[in-house]
């Protein structure tokens, strides 16, 4: 089968749309993760231990159990218990939750990451939690976990062709329909590759970019840190 340029003129658009919902749920998604993670990463300090082996067995089972699985329970059984979630918001939570769990080990080794002295320095010099927590501990602790994020961010992007099963109309659920359709497989499914290796490519440069600058604040963060510490 030869390729045909002018049905990829044709299915164009409707591939773009596809890419749209792609790149929409990917970033609603990892929003939610670095959201989600970040509460995982706190609890699982928590000194009530209750809490804390709560919330490292259910980043431990929602790690444990296939992410497709997870979004079949979001999307088909809960509306059995009252619960009806359109499919991107199914899609977007099931993302969120499943490596929210993940960036949660990223939040903590960067924290861990930063010297304990830092912190008593911090309250030696009665600044208040959200005081060390900013200008202290974060500027310290972001930087290690920017690339960690980044990984998860693209395998995040490339795991969205999982939304389709809930119907989500992303993009290689839009390939596929139109491949279906016209039994023409090369044109659609060779667009989609091409897509996710631009998307990919571009997030890295985004990602780099990122880097820099967390690489600046972190600059910033150890000249306020010799200023923290006692003499």
């Amino acid at each position: 089968m030869e390729w045909d340029w002018d049905f990829v003129w044709q299915i164009l658009p409707q591939l773009l749309d596809g890419a749209r919902i792609t790149v929409l749920a990917t970033l609603l998604g990892f929003a939610f993760a670095a959201v989600f993670g970040l509460a995982l990463a706190v609890l699982r300090r928590s000194r009530n231990r209750l809490l804390s082996w709560s919330t490292a067995s259910f980043a431990e089972f929602v790690r444990g159990t296939p992410l497709l699985v997870q979004l079949y329970f979001l999307f088909y059984i809960l509306p059995d218990l009252g619960i009806t979630l359109s499919p991107l918001t199914a899609g977007v939570i099931g993302l969120g939750i499943h490596y929210g769990t993940y960036t949660a080990e990223v939040y903590r080794a960067g924290i861990d990451n930063v010297p304990r002295g830092q912190w008593e320095a911090a309250r030696a010099c009665n600044l208040t939690a959200v005081q060390a927590w900013r200008h202290i501990v974060l500027p310290q602790a972001i930087k290690p976990m920017v690339p960690a994020l980044a990984n998860y961010f693209i395998a995040m992007f490339k795991e969205t062709p999982l939304l389709s099963a809930i119907t989500v109309l992303e993009l290689m659920n839009q390939a596929r329909s139109i491949a279906n359709y016209n039994y023409r497989y090369i044109e659609p499914i060779t667009m989609v590759g091409a897509f996710f290796l631009l998307i990919s490519l571009a997030s890295v440069v985004l990602i780099r970019l990122m880097q820099r600058h967390w690489g600046r604040l972190g600059r910033l963060g150890s000249v306020r840190r010799e200023t923290v510490m006692p003499s």
